[in-house]
């Protein structure tokens, strides 16, 4: 379960990085097709890597939310 709950947590940040502007490059080298179409796979590393080193503390939320779900048959 709290493999899953890290899994949200990941595909969070990574909305949120998104939001953020992280994936668009300004410059010479930004821009392009190539770039739309595989900024997103470096915006889930980031959000992966943010979170193995102890994200936001979401997923510990999420891991409790569904336990109790569990718990209670929900």
């Amino acid at each position: 379960m709290m493999a899953r709950a890290k899994e949200l947590e990941g595909l969070f940040l990574s909305e949120m990085l998104g939001k953020a502007g992280l994936d668009a490059m300004r410059g010479d080298f930004g821009g392009g097709i190539g770039e739309e179409q595989f900024a997103s796979f470096l915006r889930n590393e980031q959000a992966r890597a943010i979170v193995e080193s102890g994200g936001i503390g979401l997923s510990e939320q999420l891991f409790r939310a569904m336990a109790k779900a569990e718990r209670h048959g929900e």
